[in-house]
């Protein structure tokens, strides 16, 4: 096994590089940034935590012996009323579910709309910018509901964007210079999404308990294999939510740089919703 030893690796890149067995014996992380990894089964000794942002789940991560998953989802739940909603364990909670998503991002579309039409092309500390996080809902979309339920091997958009881990795959798009507006995006989302709430209401129990078909050819989720319908739309709500929230995130950055400051149109447009399904 290779060892580096008493070696100075700052400003070093590591990407697809797998660290399994590895040992980190007093190392120096400061300014470290982690994208994409996984961490499982292991053993973090004598850390010191100062300034860290961690985002991700959290499965039986232990903190001086207690489990702060909880905690964390208990907080999460306390700060965001309508997240508890999002594990539906029904056909009515799905589809009372999905009225949440349509709701709220309508206000977030609403908001963005506000904004200079090339801001919502930008990145914010390496993020997706708006416009890729409304390609990526389309792509999840048509990977766990046109594929993995409605059973389409190839249901995918030239715009759909895959996550940036995901290795390129014959067939499956990822133009990351596409430069579409955001009505063309919206329109895309708002076809996508009219899937997902027919599929919904026409919810049973019987459909909800069961599995899918698997689908030959590549793509994701992977050909051959069956997953649990229940899973499958879990999925999809939690992409809609968490990727909501890292949008909102993004737009009150941009709100507040001076990029905003020169760039941002009259804030009193859009502020009353129509109540459609990401509103034009």
């Amino acid at each position: 096994m290779p060892e580096f030893i008493r070696e100075d690796l700052s400003g070093s890149r590591f990407e697809r590089v797998r660290f399994i067995g590895a040992e980190f014996r007093s190392v120096n992380l400061t300014d470290v940034t982690m994208r994409g990894a996984l961490v499982k089964d292991a053993t973090l000794h004598g850390l010191e935590l100062r300034n860290v942002d961690i985002t991700g789940e959290l499965v039986n991560v232990t903190v001086n012996g207690v489990d702060i998953g909880p905690l964390v989802e208990a907080e999460l739940d306390r700060r965001h009323p309508d997240r508890a909603k999002m594990r539906p364990t029904d056909p009515a909670g799905f589809r009372a579910a999905w009225d949440v998503v349509e709701r709220l991002w309508d206000g977030t579309v609403q908001r963005a709309r506000t904004f200079d039409p090339a801001l919502l092309h930008e990145s914010v500390d390496g993020e997706w910018s708006f416009t890729e996080t409304q390609r990526h809902l389309v792509f999840a979309t048509e990977c766990w509901i046109y594929r993995g339920i409605l059973g389409q091997p190839a249901p995918w958009h030239e715009l759909s964007l895959p996550w940036d881990e995901m290795p390129d795959t014959p067939g499956v798009p990822r133009d990351r210079a596409a430069r579409p507006s955001l009505d063309e995006v919206l329109e895309l989302r708002r076809d996508r999404m009219a899937t997902v709430r027919e599929l919904v209401d026409d919810l049973t129990e019987e459909f909800l308990a069961g599995d899918t078909e698997p689908v030959d050819g590549v793509g994701w989720p992977p050909s051959g294999e069956s997953f649990p319908v229940r899973e499958c739309l879990l999925t999809v709500l939690n992409e809609e939510w968490e990727h909501r929230l890292y949008a909102e995130r993004d737009l009150d950055a941009l709100a507040s740089s001076d990029r905003a400051n020169s760039g941002c149109v009259d804030s009193g447009r859009g502020s009353s919703g129509t109540g459609s399904t990401v509103s034009p």
